[in-house]
């Protein structure tokens, strides 16, 4: 627990650091002071929910969200990793209705869908667009953007397939390539904000779980004690 302390204390002095340093910079752009504001508040979510502090694990992904919303409306065209990180924050921890998807979830992809992201050349664009499609259960919209993934280049198979799996009700499937997407995560060397959290899987398994009765995760060092 206390790593975890740790990293959350140094997340909430990044954040608090980029806060005061909000004003007027002609040498570091707004959206990027933005993004790091963002970034910080998401390190510090993360880092609350694997001490099991949801509520402050809630706050700062609210703060996330927001912050890299913010980011979005002075950003350069193609910043998709704006909307996809506001479409995960608000997955990260439930606050919905019975199906399981949370309220705030459903409203952030609705706005990620205004970004045109289903339409994007970039598949990580596409990749927004299909977390929009699934969040709001759109999964037939979904299906084909969602394959669209499987033969791009550079975009994680895994990760792709557990996309897939999701919007055709394919549950063994879905299953198999998010225990593909963990041990990814358990195996790569860099993690944002140096937070070792295999966010992905969790947003996933939170789309499974709004969809079919789902088995608790695996226990791995990179997951919520309460989720494994």
């Amino acid at each position: 627990m206390t790593g975890w302390q740790e990293h959350l204390e140094r997340e909430t002095g990044r954040y608090e650091d980029g806060e005061s340093r909000l004003g007027d910079s002609e040498d570091d752009p707004r959206q990027r002071r933005l993004t790091r504001l963002g970034n910080a508040a998401w390190g510090a979510g993360l880092s609350a929910l694997m001490l099991g502090r949801r509520e402050d694990a809630a706050a700062w992904f609210d703060r996330a969200a927001t912050r890299y919303r913010e980011s979005w409306n002075e950003a350069p065209p193609g910043s998709w990793g704006r909307p996809i990180a506001v479409l995960k924050v608000r997955l990260l921890v439930g606050d919905g209705d019975s199906a399981g998807i949370p309220a705030h979830a459903e409203e952030a992809a609705r706005w990620a869908l205004t970004t045109g992201c289903v339409e994007a050349e970039s598949p990580i664009g596409r990749y927004a667009g299909v977390l929009a499609l699934l969040v709001l259960g759109r999964d037939g919209d979904a299906l084909p953007v969602a394959r669209s993934l499987q033969s791009a280049d550079g975009f994680p198979p895994a990760v792709a397939a557990a996309l897939v799996g999701l919007a055709a009700g394919d549950r063994a499937g879905a299953a198999a390539a998010l225990e593909a997407v963990l041990v990814s995560f358990e195996t790569r060397d860099s993690f944002l904000e140096d937070v070792p959290v295999a966010d992905t899987v969790l947003c996933l398994h939170a789309l499974a779980a709004a969809r079919w009765p789902v088995a608790p995760l695996r226990e791995s060092a990179l997951l919520p004690p309460t989720l494994s």
